[in-house]
């Protein structure tokens, strides 16, 4: 098949196709062969892994290779895996996907292990080496990989709705649960989009470029490359005077979720939500691209596809309120916060006693929608005047969690949230937020400068515990009686107190950076 000069041609997926030679791999696979298992989670920073695909047989990160590199060459995505159903079944009865928006490219990877390394937990983890999973805390993913490579892929007992409810009571929002989830269809916002939709980014002058293609908008937009300063942290709020037992102060944190923002819209029609297969723990609760769509939509009299680029994300999304606070030994206390609508509220769920003082600080916005913000973080304070090994904490709907670290360095969670109703879903969600609390205590944090702008922008400058820094994580659930409700919350809150307890209460997080 000849194409012209300024084409390539490549077999994808069995098939002999002509894309353009500029650009990259994932943008040819995307945006012009509209294959939307692949994923833009950092393009083209490289850094997510969720874009990978197989270039003759080898994993390689799409964003990040020219397309004119891999002329002629057969290229793989999880659609044109052989035994994709087998991988897909495999996670979904582990727990092993969640959102699915990481696992297309973690598939990938994991399907190009040889059979022993697929066996091998510890070899399951160095692959993973080059992605990133928010929502799994890396585990259940182990376990569906290794579920493949020894073939006992077993189900998940609980029902889909049953699944679903789980889900959506963890998440924040409704979401799908299916085993082709994991395969990157669970209905993602940009991936529905009219193939022939304007596409809009953020302008670097303010504003929105709109271009009729991808590559056409992000030349109109100026788009700053993303980068990782040697900047360090500031703890941006100071300490409230007292007679403290023991004090915290928190920094900037990036929510740090995989799929970038992105709504479209038709002329006339209601935009396509950002949350449409996960909510990002609280993180797009407030996202405003939806008006934004419309808005163009209607002045362009066609569909408009609106999207964030990673560095957009860090830029523009929502913080959790960094704080400052102190706990006397009576349980009492005062707590300053950056100023956001609801925090106060929020910390008074857990402390309706303590001192509440909103302050004003130069930074990017915060929105107390994120996981647990402000009574999670005092949660933990009144927590660290427990004598016992293991935390304990009560979230404000009731859900009981434990958590400790066994000798030989297991964390040990136990979780009490109701009826269980999916007990995959609710430990795989309960392992994903054991990860982000060891991460939020201990490594994450995001440099922003005097003037208020984050400087890290790229994913991995985020501090995000890879799989090879991750405990193994055991999680049992205590049923109980009354309706179900979120647990995961309570373990995030639990597993930070334990994390906490094991720095020796180190006054400021992240605990390295100290």
């Amino acid at each position: 098949m000849a194409g012209p000069a300024d084409a390539v041609e490549l077999t994808v997926d069995g098939a002999e196709v002509v894309v353009p030679r500029d650009g990259s791999l994932l943008d040819a696979l995307r945006e012009h062969l509209g294959i939307r298992t692949v994923k833009d989670g950092c393009s083209p920073q490289g850094q997510c892994g969720c874009c990978t695909v197989w270039v003759d047989g080898r994993p390689r990160v799409a964003c990040v290779t020219p397309v004119a590199r891999v002329a002629g060459r057969v290229v793989t995505t999880v659609d044109g895996l052989p035994d994709a159903d087998l991988w897909a079944e495999a996670f979904a009865a582990h727990g092993g996907s969640q959102c699915g928006f990481c696992t297309p490219g973690v598939i990938m990877r994991a399907a190009a292990l040889d059979a022993d390394r697929r066996r091998d937990p510890d070899a399951i983890r160095s692959a993973m080496l080059a992605h990133l999973c928010r929502c799994t805390g890396w585990q259940p993913i182990v376990e569906s990989v290794v579920a493949v490579g020894t073939g006992e892929i077993g189900r998940r007992s609980a029902s889909e709705a049953d699944a679903e409810r789980r889900a959506g009571l963890e998440g924040g929002v409704a979401q799908r649960v299916a085993p082709d989830v994991a395969l990157g269809r669970g209905g993602f916002a940009d991936d529905l989009a009219p193939a022939d939709a304007l596409v809009a980014l953020p302008a670097a002058a303010g504003g929105w470029a709109v271009g009729a293609t991808l590559a056409d908008a992000r030349a109109l937009s100026g788009k700053v490359q993303g980068r990782r300063t040697t900047a360090p942290l500031v703890w941006p709020v100071e300490l409230p005077e007292g007679g403290w037992s023991r004090t915290l102060r928190t920094t900037w944190v990036e929510p740090a979720y995989l799929e970038p923002d992105a709504s479209w819209c038709e002329p006339g029609g209601d935009p396509i939500s950002s949350l449409g297969n996960g909510g990002a723990f609280g993180g797009k609760h407030e996202e405003p691209l939806g008006e934004v769509a419309r808005r163009l939509a209607d002045e362009h009299g066609r569909a408009v596809r609106v999207l964030r680029t990673r560095e957009d994300v860090v830029r523009e999304g929502p913080k959790r309120p960094p704080l400052a606070a102190g706990v006397r030994s009576d349980g009492s206390g005062h707590v300053r916060v950056a100023r956001t609508p609801g925090i106060a509220a929020a910390i008074a769920t857990v402390a309706p006693d303590w001192v509440v003082e909103e302050v004003d600080v130069v930074g990017p916005a915060t929105s107390s929608a994120l996981r647990g913000a402000g009574w999670v973080e005092i949660a933990v304070l009144r927590a660290s005047s427990a004598a016992g090994p293991d935390d304990t904490i009560v979230a404000p709907n009731g859900a009981t969690a434990t958590a400790g670290f066994g000798p030989d360095g297991t964390l040990r969670v136990a979780v009490s949230c109701g009826d269980p109703l999916d007990e995959v879903g609710l430990r795989s969600y309960c392992v994903g937020a054991a990860h982000m609390a060891l991460g939020w205590v201990t490594t994450e944090g995001l440099s922003v400068d005097a003037d208020g702008h984050p400087q890290d922008l790229t994913i991995r400058s985020f501090g995000v515990l890879r799989a090879v820094d991750t405990p193994p994580i055991e999680v049992e659930i205590r049923a109980s009686s009354g309706p179900p409700v979120n647990g995961s919350d309570a373990v995030f809150a639990a597993v930070a107190a334990a994390a906490w307890r094991r720095s020796g209460w180190s006054p400021r997080w992240p605990t390295t950076a100290t």
